[in-house]
């Protein structure tokens, strides 16, 4: 596995940068500026792209912006100490593949980025509680009916599950059997049901109310 770092705290920079060696990850490169970053994102190919998100200047997110408008199609994980829920939406709506906290342990560091590189959406476990009630606030409204999954087809809700996963479209057809086209033609059915505008929105909320968990 390559990453590049993009962090503007040395000290933290340098020591991740070893930690992850020693653990057999290939580390391109470590910088503390987002232009240099965005650069090595381009040019150096990496397979993971770890970024802090409290960042001089531009943010994180900004970057992943930046990065989707110049045709930059890495996978990228953000690395802060922010629990922020708002950070965390607005994080996952740009885009990105990952959203860990720095406190987490080296071990599961890794486990995280190896599921990233797999194509999975890692949330810090600790922030499932903060993202669910973000969606909630996003997606309720007074005069409609609590989020009903009855609709769903047999096959809808063995894709939601796998969402609910953090898999993504490529991974969900190779274990089902089925074409990405067909997978994402019936995640925007799971969505229209659901009256949820994001894959991320319906995969919390199975998570919440444990309904993969009853299957």
């Amino acid at each position: 596995m390559r990453v590049l770092l993009i962090d503007d705290h040395a000290l933290f920079r340098i020591g991740l940068l070893e930690l992850l060696e020693r653990r057999g990850i290939e580390v391109i490169d470590a910088v503390g500026d987002s232009d240099v970053g965005l650069r090595l994102a381009r040019d150096c190919a990496p397979d993971v792209v770890l970024m802090d998100l409290r960042m001089p200047g531009e943010n994180g997110i900004d970057v992943v912006r930046r990065m989707q408008r110049e045709g930059i199609e890495r996978r990228v994980a953000m690395l802060t100490t922010s629990t922020d829920e708002r950070d965390v939406v607005e994080a996952l709506q740009a885009g990105v593949n990952g959203y860990l906290l720095k406190d987490m342990e080296p071990d599961d560091l890794v486990a995280a980025l190896q599921g990233i590189l797999n194509g999975q959406t890692i949330v810090a476990p600790e922030l499932t509680g903060a993202l669910a009630r973000a969606v909630r606030q996003e997606t309720a409204a007074p005069d409609e009916p609590a989020v009903t999954f009855s609709d769903l087809t047999p096959r809808e809700m063995e894709i939601l599950c796998h969402l609910a996963g953090g898999q993504s479209n490529k991974v969900i057809g190779n274990e089902l059997g089925i074409s990405e086209g067909t997978v994402k033609l019936h995640v925007k059915s799971i969505l229209r049901k659901l009256k949820m505008r994001s894959r991320v929105e319906a995969a919390v909320l199975a998570v919440e109310q444990g309904l993969c968990d009853r299957q």
